[in-house]
């Protein structure tokens, strides 16, 4: 099973948000377990003050490195990441991290427990990310206002890849980014009914023909990919 442990200032934001869909089954059948923490939990002052400004100036604040190592030294049982068991991931998320992907997604479902630093205010304390944490992730370029939303983002990514979590195993090995569609984006799905407001759905799709049907998915997986994220094409 895998642990999810989410370290966070409003433990609150994830009250709901896990019971639904495939990461309440996954839970249920005892694949997974996540359990979001209050930081202010690690402090030892009278005001559990988990926030200071930046050495050298500038705008906001700045989450203070004490209580961040004390959680993960709870969770994890080490506060350095070279005492960290290799079956562990401590995890910070930022801006700054190495951008989320299926396949970092699917180490991470590989673990045996998951630690989530949400950051918030102007960023963490560097020391969290040169000393601590196993991996510095972003789900995007973009800036949010708190690692909560992309806790969010990495917690669904990765149940979905624990096996056992999806109801039909295949569904991971055919859709975008996986090693199958050599890292493309998915093929173009339909359903009924095959012709709506004047827009069929392709011949070959209502001929019963594998092969037909499996070349066709193939080339409009290509021609999807490089129409919205050429990026991903191999280069020969």
């Amino acid at each position: 099973m895998l642990r999810v442990d989410i370290i966070t200032i409003f433990p609150d934001y994830f009250s709901e948000v896990f019971d639904y869909g495939i990461i309440r089954r996954a839970c249920a059948a005892g694949l997974v377990s996540i359990q979001p923490h209050d930081l202010r939990s690690w402090t030892s002052d009278k005001h559990h003050v988990v926030d200071d400004r930046p050495f050298g100036g500038g705008d906001g604040m700045v989450l203070k490195p004490e209580p961040i190592f004390a959680a993960v030294e709870s969770l994890a049982g080490a506060r350095r990441r070279e005492n960290i068991a290799a079956t562990k991931r401590v995890v910070l998320l930022s801006p700054q991290g190495k951008r989320l992907t299926q396949s970092i997604a699917s180490d991470f479902a590989k673990s045996e427990q998951l630690i989530l630093i949400c950051g918030r205010y102007e960023g963490v304390d560097e020391r969290v990310a040169d000393a601590l944490v196993t991996d510095e992730i972003s789900i995007g370029d973009y800036v949010l206002s708190g690692g909560e939303p992309a806790a969010l983002v990495v917690v669904d990514a990765t149940v979905r890849l624990i096996p056992g979590a999806l109801g039909s195993e295949t569904s991971v090995t055919t859709e975008s980014f996986s090693e199958a569609s050599n890292g493309s984006l998915d093929y173009p799905h339909y359903t009924r009914p095959p012709e709506f407001e004047g827009m069929r759905v392709p011949e070959v799709l209502l001929t019963g023909h594998h092969g037909e049907i499996a070349r066709w998915r193939r080339d409009a997986a290509e021609e999807k990919t490089k129409r919205n994220r050429p990026d991903l094409l191999k280069k020969e």
